[in-house]
């Protein structure tokens, strides 16, 4: 009898002990990361609008924006999308990021996971459905009201990057035109992120903008969206011609077909490469071969105005592949006279192969795509945290 209880009790704790250590939902899913600047040195500066209900504003604010050839993050509430749908779109067709503030704006530090995925969800399908466009990777807490379990939760859902700031004007208190311009200049640094919103109590906003984009400028700072600010990657546009759009600068441009300024201006021959002309058409991809090169080197030497995607279209291969390859943290940054692996060794058949993170992916969910573990990942790529990978890191899936 003392026996068959001593098993009894052991197979119990054994139970509970597999319980509370395998639990894939919680183990595997990768927190937001709480951003408050960018970490640059670069003078950049990402101007950032709050939208709720009350979206009075929104025209004035687009106006100076598209006057002064400047791009900004605007983070949307369900109430708003609903409520002012026509403006909402307007800013997504002047090529602004837009980002994920909630359905209702209510405090998710009183929230359960599951509440926050509904606020998350039901604000993306309306953004989605008036715009065309998606509010991920990018979340702002209503209120800035954030904690561990906010950005566990947020991080389920999908949102990588929780944008907080560190400028906040109080716009929305009906402060006069001269305190959100003083509050922003005289705290610039690099990598700012600054807050405002486009209500009808942000009185003063309309009115500063202009002031401050001016000042900024004057101060050297260039202005760029939030996933710009922190180099997020988003799928590049396709095609090989690109027409310029009222607001496009060739930076801009860049970004959306992977490609850098320097490799725009020498193809298409600009003399200047800050004055673009509405309408004026643009060759975004250098033309190419029909036949792959006959070179069958295994390196190649970067030149002057080379990209990632030039050099992989002249050897007929992808730039995932290069990335991949030669180990690239940015793909879009390569360095005059870097010697590039063509070729990956052909010795022995690999034994791993590759995948690139998306919005939303948990290692959890990957191993279980490849039928493979968390464990066999974790230590092909040296990962030493299971719950943090990043959107556009390439991990190797061991077979």
């Amino acid at each position: 009898m003392g026996k068959k209880l001593l098993k009894l009790v052991l197979a119990m704790i054994l139970l509970l002990v597999t319980a509370f250590s395998f639990n894939p939902g919680t183990a595997d899913a990768a927190s937001s990361k709480f951003v408050t600047q960018g970490n640059t040195s670069s003078k950049v500066v990402a101007l950032t609008f709050d939208d709720g209900a009350d979206g009075t504003n929104i025209s004035k604010i687009l106006n100076t924006l598209q006057t002064e050839n400047v791009k900004a993050t605007f983070f949307l509430t369900g109430t708003g999308l609903k409520h002012h749908p026509a403006e909402i779109k307007k800013i997504t067709d002047r090529g602004h990021q837009i980002g994920n503030h909630s359905f209702t704006h209510p405090y998710f530090t009183s929230l359960t996971a599951s509440q926050m995925k509904s606020e998350l969800d039901k604000t993306e399908a309306l953004a989605k459905s008036v715009t065309g466009k998606s509010t991920k990777p990018i979340f702002r807490a209503p209120y800035g009201a954030s904690n561990n379990a906010v950005l566990s939760g947020v991080g389920a859902a999908g949102y990588t990057h929780t944008i907080q700031w560190n400028i906040d004007t109080v716009d929305w208190k009906g402060v006069s035109k001269t305190q959100i311009v003083n509050k922003v200049v005289n705290n610039i640094t690099p990598g700012s992120i600054v807050l405002m919103h486009t209500g009808a109590g942000a009185s003063g906003t309309p009115g500063a903008l202009p002031e401050i984009i001016k000042q900024l400028k004057a101060k050297g700072y260039k202005f760029v969206t939030v996933s710009e600010m922190l180099n997020l990657q988003t799928a590049p546009a396709s095609g090989t011609t690109y027409t310029v759009k009222a607001g496009d600068t060739l930076y801009s441009i860049a970004k959306k077909y992977n490609t850098t300024v320097t490799a725009l201006t020498s193809l298409n021959k600009l003399s200047n490469p800050n004055a673009l002309q509405v309408g004026q058409v643009l060759k975004v991809k250098a033309e190419t071969p029909s036949q792959p090169p006959a070179s069958t080197g295994s390196t190649y030497t970067v030149k002057a105005g080379d990209t990632l995607y030039s050099i992989a279209k002249k050897y007929n291969t992808t730039v995932t592949a290069l990335t991949s390859l030669n180990k690239l943290t940015n793909p879009n940054v390569l360095q005059v006279g870097q010697v590039l692996k063509l070729k990956a060794d052909t010795a022995a058949p690999p034994s791993t192969t590759t995948y690139t993170v998306k919005a939303g992916d948990t290692l959890y969910a990957i191993a279980a795509k490849y039928n493979t573990t968390v464990q066999k990942i974790t230590a092909a790529n040296n990962i030493t945290n299971a719950n943090v990978i990043r959107i556009g890191q390439v991990l190797k899936i061991p077979k």
